[in-house]
């Protein structure tokens, strides 16, 4: 009867452990373009460093080639239109990108002020990127927005987006600076003048280099943010 009773006891402790290192654990939604997708096949992604780093599971959307203005329905609902990467979900952190394909795809990086505009106003408070964070941030969610890759020294096929990224970069921080759940995480310091080795072929890509320190910046985000609950986890998973 006693050996009984211990087992009970002690499923229960088990179990109530179980239930408290789920709620421990930060709920993380991943959504972009090909900045955040690229080697997903291969789990070296930026998602994965995340998952590395925190000990965590990453839910990862992001799709290469997505923009915010995108029209097309069918094509926009698999993930070409990133607010369509969107899953309901009791989210803690929502890691977000996107606005290139934009401005690269949608004028060239020629005459894209207006496009600009659409995605972000220049105080950071309207346009597709505002809109969309606003509906993330109403969900509960913090949300990091992390920037572009710059190829400082090297020229690359979007070099005539230079300007546009680096206002873009202005904008999405005066957006942050609106709401202390908003994080952006500009990247334009990370290459050294002259380093291929951030990027793949095309010198547009990241890297597997590059895609484990994004990871790796993201996770001193959240860990910035919720240090309790991220050293939990790296001691759960040890």
């Amino acid at each position: 009867m006693i050996k009984h009773i211990f087992r009970l006891v002690l499923l229960a402790c088990t179990l109530m452990t179980g239930v408290s290192q789920a709620q421990a654990e930060p709920r993380i939604l991943v959504m972009g373009d090909s900045l955040l997708a690229m080697h997903k096949l291969t789990g070296r992604s930026v998602s994965s460093s995340v998952e590395r780093e925190l000990g965590v599971r990453v839910t990862d959307m992001s799709v290469a080639g997505a923009r915010f203005l995108y029209r097309l329905p069918i094509t926009g609902a698999l993930g070409l239109n990133i607010t369509k990467q969107y899953r309901q979900g009791d989210w803690d952190w929502a890691v977000l990108n996107g606005g290139g394909n934009d401005l690269w795809l949608g004028c060239g990086c020629m005459r894209c002020g207006g496009k600009l505009d659409r995605l972000i106003s220049r105080d950071g408070r309207r346009g597709a990127i505002p809109g969309f964070v606003s509906r993330l941030r109403q969900s509960g969610a913090q949300v990091i927005y992390v920037g572009y890759l710059r190829t400082p020294g090297i020229t690359s096929p979007v070099e005539h987006c230079t300007d546009e990224g680096a206002e873009m970069d202005r904008r999405v921080a005066l957006l942050a600076g609106l709401d202390r759940g908003v994080h952006f995480l500009p990247l334009a310091d990370m290459v050294p003048h002259g380093d291929r080795s951030y990027h793949g072929i095309d010198l547009i890509h990241p890297s597997f280099k590059a895609s484990r320190m994004i990871g790796q910046r993201i996770a001193d985000v959240i860990a910035g943010n919720d240090p309790g609950t991220v050293s939990r986890n790296r001691l759960l998973t040890e």
